[in-house]
């Protein structure tokens, strides 16, 4: 990246994985980065960047912002993520999830600017997981479809973007309203709380500093094209919070397995899902971190956070 030409727009810095890449980005000397969510700055970290509170649904603003910064690329985390609320609100899921995107897509190719974009691995329905990029398509919520439309209009708008698919994204920022699978099941055991965790869904859970990475490769490189990024190492979400309770040396007696329809997720989440790297490997450059590396990093991160 050179800094005279590389200039980042970042929407959803307020996220799990925006505040991450605004810490990664702002590292970097060669960078201009602009970062925009729809509600006032919550990352404690407020320099080396500008920032702009901004509903991506209003249009000319979003307009007015692309042609004030004039990014050479945006990298686009911001969306409706539940599940849930997917289902109950269909016209919001739609209008941030899938037209906001389509807008997005129109200016990068009108503009030439190139575009980053994050999926989920809810476009698949489960049944025939891992999963390579040219694998059916098949969501079994409307999270997943909305996330698919939103891959469809950035391809048919014919701009230049990298869709990075990702899975089950876990790790640590320094906002501390933010919690994820490991932070959740870490905190409920070190309080002496009993946990039910599911037994009988399958994912490679993604390192938040690994999908960080893996998008600022996608910058450097600026690919094109579907990518899957996760970990390599397929794990049942009991699995993955035991090797937690393991590590912080906390009780496995307080967890409970369940299974995913006892908790209404038999239909609505994938049961398998997981990724073949091989792609993101190749042409990016990725390479994730192993799970118990991770909350090593993880625990480092922690003491940096809260000293």
């Amino acid at each position: 990246m050179d800094k005279l030409s590389t200039r980042i727009l970042l929407t959803g810095s307020n996220g799990f994985l925006g505040q991450k890449l605004t810490d990664h980005l702002t590292e970097r000397k060669d960078v201009e980065l602009c970062c925009t969510s729809q509600s006032a700055n919550r990352n404690p970290n407020t320099s080396g960047y500008t920032f702009v509170e901004l509903d991506l649904r209003d249009g000319k603003q979003l307009e007015k912002l692309i042609h004030y910064f004039k990014p050479t690329h945006i990298i686009h985390t911001a969306a409706l993520t539940s599940v849930e609320i997917c289902e109950q609100d269909p016209e919001g899921c739609k209008a941030l999830n899938v037209d906001v995107v389509a807008h997005l897509a129109n200016i990068c190719r009108e503009d030439d600017i190139h575009l980053t974009f994050l999926s989920t691995d809810f476009v698949f329905d489960g049944q025939n997981g891992p999963y390579d990029e040219r694998a059916a398509t098949n969501p079994c919520n409307a999270y997943g479809q909305s996330k698919l439309d939103a891959e469809r209009a950035i391809l048919a708008s014919g701009c230049r973007a990298a869709i990075l698919r990702t899975i089950l994204v876990y790790g640590i920022i320094a906002d501390r309203g933010r919690s994820n699978l490991v932070l959740w099941a870490k905190g409920k055991l070190e309080a002496g709380e009993p946990i039910n965790v599911v037994s009988d869904q399958w994912r490679m859970p993604t390192f938040v500093d690994d999908l960080a990475n893996a998008c600022i490769l996608a910058v450097e490189r600026n690919a094109e094209g579907v990518f899957h990024i996760s970990s390599d190492q397929m794990l049942t979400i009991q699995e993955a919070v035991e090797q937690v309770a393991d590590y912080w040396q906390l009780d496995k007696t307080l967890i409970s397995s369940i299974t995913a329809k006892e908790i209404g997720q038999d239909k609505n989440r994938p049961q398998k899902t997981g990724f073949i790297l091989d792609k993101a490997k190749q042409e990016l450059g990725y390479q994730p971190t192993p799970f118990q590396a991770s909350l090593s990093a993880i625990d480092q991160q922690l003491k940096l956070f809260r000293k």
